[in-house]
């Protein structure tokens, strides 16, 4: 018999009833935007991890449609970003269209989204500072970020947990208001000596490494996202370190 190709998390949702399980406005969204298919390709494979990763694909969906949304209108720039780190099979973008188009016009609010994404990695803000710099990606899909859609995004900050510092990094690594601030994106203050800068560089470097991520099972886009940040914060510490004073010691 032939080896089964594994089904993408895609497939899942699109074809499972991983919504009940789930429950929450995650689950709403699932069940009024799944399809329902009796082949047995179609059934979630029930493994915890692989409910989890269903729950946060559809969760970002939704508070990407409802910031997309938050300064009363969607471009055509804001969903381009959104495909930009949220990849999907051209064969599924249709059916994927759907939950975004219903995030956006359903009852719920977008922290009742928030808190539910927050809820599956309780002892993990990384994970959730990188969702943060998904939002951010479209809050400037169109140049800059409108001040209804930061105050947004402070909000949904809030909702996770994160502090200010963690939050002003997510603008920054997504180009948003902070682009040419190296030190916002390492979480150092400008007048930070070479050894600050060190350690804020180890630090970051390890926690946001796209390896660390993968080896837990996280879904391709936040994965994609730590690629992003772990760039970025690689180019910080350089650009940071480039604007020391002369004669400074290179601790690196």
């Amino acid at each position: 018999m032939a080896k089964r190709e594994p089904m993408s998390i895609w497939r899942r949702i699109l074809g499972g009833t991983a919504g009940a399980v789930i429950g929450g406005p995650i689950g709403a969204l699932l069940g009024a935007g799944g399809r329902r298919d009796d082949s047995s390709n179609a059934r979630p494979d029930g493994r915890p991890e692989a409910t989890r990763q269903i729950a946060f694909t559809i969760g970002v969906v939704a508070l990407g449609a409802k910031l997309a949304r938050a300064d009363g209108r969607v471009t055509r720039h804001e969903i381009d970003a959104f495909r930009s780190f949220f990849h999907v099979p051209p064969e599924d973008v249709e059916s994927v269209g759907r939950f975004f188009d219903i995030a956006k016009r359903d009852t719920y609010g977008f922290e009742a989204y928030a808190r539910q994404v927050a809820g599956l990695f309780p002892d993990d803000p990384d994970v959730l500072e990188e969702v943060l710099v998904g939002l951010c990606l479209i809050a400037g899909a169109d140049g800059s970020a409108s001040l209804s859609e930061i105050e947004w995004l402070r909000a949904v900050s809030a909702v996770f947990g994160l502090g200010e510092a963690r939050l002003r990094r997510a603008f920054a690594t997504a180009g948003v208001t902070l682009r040419d601030d190296p030190w916002a994106i390492l979480g150092v203050m400008p007048n930070a000596d070479a050894e600050e800068l060190k350690r804020a560089h180890r630090r970051l470097a390890l926690e946001f490494h796209p390896d660390r991520l993968m080896a837990r099972g996280l879904p391709a886009e936040a994965i994609e996202l730590a690629n992003r940040e772990f760039a970025a914060i690689n180019a910080a510490y350089d650009k940071a370190r480039a604007a020391l004073p002369a004669g400074s010691a290179d601790t690196r």
